[in-house]
């Protein structure tokens, strides 16, 4: 099922509608959706696709004869090509001949350059000397981030300056990733969200007649559940320490913030952690974060995250238990771990995420107070209560000092009123913004009450937004 991608594909049809060469990098970790935006892409579209696999370049290099040979008519009794250089330039002097408009989608493009570490080069020059010539659409499309970045992108690679267009296929968010849960309702589907995430695959998946607690023991829980080696297989994809980065990944989803405590959980060596954080986070795994209106650079608050709900997910609730798991646990110990009582606590915490993306899908709609360029979440002293505390999400505006501040509350039952007066409190914390004019809004799991809403009904400054407004249609 395609959902979704609505402008990445309108970026690929303007760029298919020129009447030039154009190069699009298209790349995103394992899983997210790069093959299905493709093919939804080029589905009307004449294509010349080839996907590479891990094998030795010589089998590449004869799959991909095979396919071009096909693709232009060519008698399959064809010899293959003699090399990278002398296939590339046939498909260019082709694309040339007939003039008509082709998209050629290479897929998987670093597996093949792992057993042809010249075909950056090679391709560049093919494109330099050929391809420019011609009106053809080239996808560049790979799962390995770091090659992708490093040896197509980056300026030392031969391909620099080449690209038309990148893409940088991530996850979807908390609204898009429902629209692989049509008939749930919306409490459901921020549960879902919590534990999957907004992956393509594994949303995919999801059987939502069965009910989520069903879908995340069969899925992650069960031995031979698909999505149970899921973060391993990804990290033995992307990293040469697949195992140091698993437990740094734990020690995080376990709620060690810093890297002094990262390192000491995880067992790994204190001037090296650095340079680990840096990876996780160029991958998106994780994130660092400071509170709203600090210099990240300068910040010494600052804390890391593990960025993907399903990682998040699986690092607190399957990896950290995997030992449990592996003795072939009964379905009511299964159920105990994974929705334990901080699972409830974890859902209010991705709970806060939604409705940080609700807030930036507002603000890109028009449909927020103001026009805002920022977003976070505060997070300090209160020298008044002499606390700390926090505000949940914020959307401001720098130059008109303009800010709404939001209280995320993921229970059943509160004392609304205080939760109100406390965040009107706290909004004077947040400095260099006229606080005194704040929009608050009340983000809950249920409507609020009646007397609240009566309370509140004349001021313009405050607002209320449940789950299922979340997800309301607009």
């Amino acid at each position: 099922m395609f959902v979704a991608r609505e402008h990445e594909l309108e970026v690929l049809e303007r760029l298919y509608d020129s009447d030039s060469f154009e190069m699009v990098v298209l790349y995103g970790r394992r899983r997210v959706g790069k093959t299905a935006l493709i093919d939804e892409f080029v589905k009307d579209k004449r294509v010349l696709y080839f996907t590479a696999i891990q094998q030795s370049a010589k089998m590449n290099l004869d799959d991909f004869s095979r396919v071009v040979m096909e693709f232009f008519g060519m008698p399959s009794s064809t010899p293959s090509f003699g090399g990278w250089r002398e296939a590339l330039s046939f498909v260019s002097e082709q694309a040339g001949k007939t003039g008509e408009r082709i998209v050629f989608v290479f897929d998987e493009f670093p597996y093949a350059a792992a057993s042809e570490p010249a075909l950056p080069s090679i391709m560049q020059i093919a494109i330099d000397h050929g391809f420019l010539k011609t009106n053809v659409t080239m996808i560049l499309s790979g799962s390995s981030e770091g090659f992708m970045e490093n040896n197509v992108l980056g300026r030392k690679s031969p391909l620099y300056g080449r690209r038309t267009a990148q893409i940088r296929l991530l996850p979807f968010d908390y609204a898009d990733a429902a629209r692989f849960l049509p008939d749930t309702p919306a409490q459901e589907r921020i549960r879902y969200y919590a534990a999957f995430g907004g992956t393509p695959y594994y949303l995919a998946r999801i059987r939502e007649q069965d009910g989520f607690e069903s879908n995340v023991l069969r899925l992650m829980f069960d031995g031979l559940g698909v999505l149970r080696e899921e973060p391993m297989m990804l990290l033995r994809q992307e990293l040469r320490e697949p195992a140091a980065y698993y437990s740094i990944l734990l020690a995080i989803a376990g709620g060690n913030a810093t890297p002094k405590l990262i390192a000491e959980h995880a067992g790994v060596d204190a001037d090296s952690i650095g340079a680990y954080l840096k990876t996780l986070v160029g991958l998106r795994l994780i994130e660092r974060k400071v509170p709203f209106g600090d210099d990240p650079a300068k910040s010494r608050k600052g804390m890391y995250i593990v960025a993907d709900p399903f990682f998040a997910y699986w690092f607190r609730f399957v990896g950290r238990n995997m030992s449990i798991l592996e003795s072939n646990i009964g379905e009511a110990v299964a159920r105990k771990l994974a929705f334990g009582p901080a699972f409830d606590t974890y859902v209010g915490q991705q709970f806060e995420t939604v409705c940080g993306q609700w807030l930036i899908r507002r603000n890109a709609a028009g449909e927020l107070p103001f026009i805002a360029t920022r977003f976070g979440k505060w997070w300090g002293n209160d020298p008044i209560a002499r606390e700390q505390t926090d505000i949940d999400v914020i959307a401001a505006d720098p130059i008109g000092k303009l800010i709404l501040l939001g209280e995320c509350k993921w229970r059943n039952a509160f004392n609304e009123s205080e939760a109100i007066e406390r965040l009107r409190r706290r909004s004077a914390l947040v400095k260099g913004y006229k606080t005194e004019e704040a929009w608050l809004t009340l983000f809950t799991k249920n409507p609020v009450s009646d007397a609240t809403r009566a309370r509140f009904a004349g001021d313009g400054h405050m607002s209320f937004v449940t789950a299922d407004d979340l997800y309301a249609e607009r």
